[in-house]
């Protein structure tokens, strides 16, 4: 929670900030500053203007006029992403096939919940639909704003799957696929014929033409007529058929325009996948549940092998059957895996505890830096803004969270949240 009190004495400042180049600037002294990208930063000072992060580095000089808040006290890092969840939404979902559904409209601005998250420090949420089987893209919304538009920062972030080892599920998948080679080929004949009755129409509009000037030789009054109409014979500019709804996602999964997340009950279930999947490419993570069941220590090398993104929580596990406490997310980490660590629930509750969850396991050996990606920069691949939000560089959205101590220490206290250039919690509200 945030600690309100030492940060009154900033309110003043912060509403004086001086308009620059037709935005507010604000340059920040802390005493470390979790980049993400570039490692860690010691007595970094950040530039914030228009939103967006100007400068960013060691011992920075700050030109006459730019006010500052000088706290070298407090460390940095970005604000968290939470890229799967439910917070806030009520839909049903289905069981079936619903690929083109995206849950925009049971997202309600005013509900409390998203101000709860922001003052938490999650600046980015990507939302799913509910549903098994595949019940549709997930959307990305920063908490805050009194309008649908305000919130949605995309539609399509990833095609949810619920993955399943059985015929059925294998064949769901690959019908999909199929349906995109047969829309392929109804818009291959289509534009032949296109090409057809284009060839077509020029031959017949030369012809008219030249029957067109024979006749103005002979001084017919209507050779004029006869060359306007060989001028707008054809068959007009190609338009290709249009695709059903439900191909359209798949189509722009095999274009790489879309992504998958797809859920795993275990282990086995990867073999399968990789067998529903066969030759089609396309980009996909996992999402692995982490049960009191959880054996995907016996597939670790083939994740890492592939260096596949996966989306679990942050939990020490027993090995099913002993009482032996596994570090699944540090045993994938090592292995290669590309971690994505999320709440180990839907919950207000779990949010608070999320950086101090991912502080126990490494304590209990997933590496510090590995950590920390894993609820930022790696979470925003997973809903595809990682260009925008998840690191402090130049060009991204300020969106910046700020801590008494080590982000990932049970005792540190959250102090203020940044998002896009404007502190929305602590006592530097603006």
């Amino acid at each position: 929670m945030l600690t309100r009190a030492p940060l009154a004495a900033l309110v003043a400042a912060a509403a004086a900030l001086p308009a620059l180049g037709g935005g507010d600037a604000l340059a920040i002294r802390v005493g470390r500053a979790e980049t993400i990208s570039d490692g860690t930063i010691e007595h970094a000072v950040i530039l914030v203007e228009n939103g967006k992060i100007a400068a960013i580095g060691q011992d920075l000089p700050v030109e006459r006029g730019i006010p500052v808040l000088d706290r070298p006290q407090w460390t940095v890092m970005p604000g968290l992403v939470h890229p799967y969840s439910r917070l806030g939404l009520d839909g049903r979902g289905t069981s079936g096939f619903e690929p083109q559904v995206v849950p925009t409209r049971e997202l309600y601005p005013l509900n409390p919940v998203y101000g709860d998250v922001l003052a938490r420090g999650v600046t980015t949420l990507g939302l799913y639909p509910a549903g098994n089987g595949v019940p549709g893209q997930a959307i990305v919304v920063r908490p805050q704003g009194d309008e649908r538009a305000e919130m949605l920062l995309a539609e399509g972030a990833f095609l949810k799957v619920e993955f399943r080892s059985d015929a059925r599920n294998k064949k769901t998948l690959r019908d999909a696929f199929e349906k995109v080679d047969d829309y392929i080929e109804k818009e291959k004949k289509a534009r032949e014929k296109w090409e057809k009755d284009t060839e077509k129409a020029k031959k017949d509009a030369e012809k008219k033409k030249k029957d067109a000037e024979k006749d103005e030789k002979k001084g017919d009054e209507k050779a004029d007529e006869k060359t306007d109409d060989a001028k707008d014979a054809g068959p007009g500019p190609y338009v290709p058929p249009e695709p059903d709804e439900k191909v359209k996602p798949f189509m722009a999964l095999r274009a790489k325009e879309l992504r998958s997340l797809v859920a795993l009950p275990n282990s086995a279930a990867y073999l399968h996948w990789l067998d529903a999947v066969g030759e089609e490419d396309f980009l996909w993570d996992l999402r692995l549940p982490l049960t009191r069941q959880a054996d995907y220590y016996e597939i670790a090398e083939r994740l890492g092998e592939k260096e596949v993104r996966v989306v679990m929580e942050p939990e020490i596990t027993l090995q099913p059957g002993t009482m032996r406490q596994r570090n699944l997310p540090a045993e994938l980490a090592r292995a290669g895996v590309r971690l994505v660590l999320i709440p180990r629930n839907d919950s207000i509750g779990a949010i608070e505890t999320w950086l101090s969850s991912v502080g126990l396991i490494v304590a209990a050996g997933l590496d510090r830096q590995t950590a920390l990606r894993a609820v930022t920069l790696e979470a925003a691949e997973v809903i595809g803004l990682a260009d925008r939000v998840g690191s402090l560089e130049i060009g991204k959205e300020a969106n910046l969270i700020f801590f008494s101590g080590d982000p990932l220490e049970p005792s540190t206290q959250l102090e203020a949240v940044m998002l896009e250039g404007k502190f929305v919690e602590g006592e530097v509200k603006q």
